[in-house]
C-alpha cells in the first residue's frame, strides 16, 4: 500500500465517517428527514474538497501494480466517497450527464477495468472484504444501526457461502454418495444460520434509522457518464449457486438469467467464475428426479429427505427476507415518505412497485410456491415428497 493510499484509507476511517455522521444528525432533526437540500452545506463542501484532494494524488500516482487485494480495497474507498457524495446530493444522476467527481470517476474506472469489476463500491467492500483496524471496520457513519445492518448482512452472506460450498462439493460425488448426506446437513445448518441472522436483524434494526440514514448510501450514482445501480446484499455468487444447484431457479429462465447478467460485475472475480460454472451444471433436484426408480433404497430415502429440508429452509429464508425485511424496511416506510422523494427510494434503480414485484417472484421461485404465471418447482417438490416412504 502506497503512502497516498494509506492516507486516503485513514481519511475514510476518520474524517469521512465523522462528516457523514454530523450530516445525518442534521437531517434527522428535520420534520422531512429525507430532505438534504440546503442542510449542512459547509460540511458537504468539506467532504468533497478533502476527498478530491486525496484522490488527485492517487490519480497522479497511477497504477502501482500492488495486486488485486489492494486495488479492490482502494476502489472500495473511492466508491464509498462517491456514494456519500450521492447521498448528500453533491452529485445527483438525474441532473447530470457526467459525474462532477472527475478525479474519483477517473480512478474508479481505471481500477474497475483493470481488475474486472464494476467501478463503484460493491457489497463486498463493506462486508466480506472490509478489513478491521483495531476492531473497527470501514463504515459510512458511526450510527449503531448502520453497524447492525452491516454486521448481520455479513453473517448472512458468510452463511450462504457455507451452504453453497457444501452443495458444490456434492457435484463430483453424486447424489447417491454416502457423504452427500453430510454435505446436505452442512447446507441445512448454514441456511438455518441465515434465518437466525435475519431474525436478529429484524429484531434490532430501527426502521426509520435504516430507511433515512443507512439506505441512502446504497443509491445508484454516476461514474463518468454511466449510472451504476446501488450495491445489493445479494451481490455474491453463493445465494444463486444455492438457487441453481437445488434446482429451484434455472439459468435459462429469462428474468432470472437477466438478474445474473446484471450482477456479475458487482461480484468478486472468483465469485463470477463460480457462478458461470454453476450455470452449466445439472441441479441436484433433477439428479434425484432422474433416479426416482431407486426410491426404495436407503441412500435415496435419506438424501432426498435431507435435500427437501434444505429446499424448505432456502425457501423459508427467502420468504422471511421478503415478508419481513423488505416489507418493514422499504415498502412500509415509503408509504409515509414525501412524494418528491419517492422516485429515489430504491438502490437497484427501478421504481419501487417494479422492484417489489420482481422480488416477490424471486421469493416464490426459491420457496417453490405454486403459481401459474411463472415457472416454479412446486410439482417436482411434491413428486419427491411422494417418493419418500411414509
Amino acid at each position: 500500500m502506497t503512502a497516498c493510499t494509506r492516507e486516503f484509507d485513514a481519511w475514510i476511517r476518520s474524517s469521512f465517517c465523522e462528516i457523514n455522521s454530523q450530516l445525518e444528525t442534521l437531517y434527522w432533526q428535520q420534520e422531512d428527514k429525507a430532505n438534504v437540500e440546503n442542510v449542512g452545506e459547509a460540511l458537504k463542501q468539506q467532504l468533497q474538497a478533502e476527498g478530491t484532494e486525496l484522490i488527485k494524488a492517487l490519480v497522479a500516482e497511477g497504477n502501482t501494480d500492488e495486486g488485486f487485494d489492494n486495488a479492490f480495497d482502494l476502489l472500495g474507498n473511492v466508491g464509498l466517497y462517491m456514494a456519500a457524495c450521492r447521498r448528500h446530493e453533491i452529485t445527483e444522476p438525474s441532473r447530470e450527464r457526467t459525474s462532477p467527481l472527475v478525479e474519483a470517476s477517473t480512478l474508479a474506472m481505471h481500477i474497475g477495468a483493470s481488475i474486472g469489476v464494476t467501478p463503484r463500491f460493491a457489497t463486498a467492500h463493506l462486508t466480506t472484504h472490509n478489513t478491521a483496524v483495531n476492531g473497527v471496520y470501514k463504515r459510512f457513519t458511526d450510527l449503531e444501526d448502520e453497524k447492525i445492518f452491516v454486521d448481520y448482512n455479513t453473517k448472512g452472506i458468510l452463511a450462504y457461502k457455507r451452504a453453497a460450498d457444501a452443495l458444490l462439493k456434492i457435484l463430483p460425488l453424486g447424489v447417491s454418495h454416502p457423504i452427500t448426506g453430510d454435505l446436505l446437513k452442512v447446507a441445512k445448518y448454514a441456511l438455518q444460520d441465515v434465518i437466525d441472522s435475519n431474525q436478529q436483524l429484524f429484531d434490532k434494526l430501527d426502521t426509520d434509522r435504516f430507511f433515512y440514514c443507512v439506505r441512502p448510501y446504497y443509491k445508484p450514482y454516476r461514474v463518468g457518464s454511466q449510472v451504476y445501480r446501488g450495491a445489493n446484499a445479494g451481490d455474491f455468487a453463493g445465494i444463486n449457486v444455492i438457487d441453481m444447484l437445488l434446482g429451484l431457479c434455472v439459468a435459462n429462465e429469462p428474468s432470472y438469467s437477466q438478474m445474473l447478467v446484471d450482477k456479475f460485475l458487482y461480484m468478486m472475480p472468483e465469485d463470477q467464475q463460480i457462478l458461470r460454472d454453476c450455470m452449466r451444471r445439472t441441479s441436484l433436484m433433477d439428479s434425484f428426479l432422474n433416479l426416482e426408480n431407486q426410491h426404495s433404497t436407503s441412500w435415496y430415502q435419506e438424501n432426498v429427505s435431507l435435500f427437501l429440508e434444505v429446499c424448505e429452509l432456502h425457501g423459508k429464508g427467502a420468504t422471511q427476507h421478503h415478508n419481513q425485511l423488505v416489507e418493514k424496511y422499504i415498502a412500509q416506510p415509503s408509504n409515509s415518505m414525501a412524494e418528491q422523494h419517492l422516485d429515489k427510494v430504491t438502490a437497484s434503480g427501478p421504481p419501487l412497485e417494479v422492484l417489489l414485484g420482481s422480488l416477490e417472484k424471486l421469493r416464490d421461485r426459491r420457496a417453490a410456491n405454486q403459481r401459474d404465471d411463472i415457472f416454479t418447482r412446486y410439482r417436482d417438490i411434491q413428486k419427491l415428497k411422494a417418493s419418500l416412504s411414509r
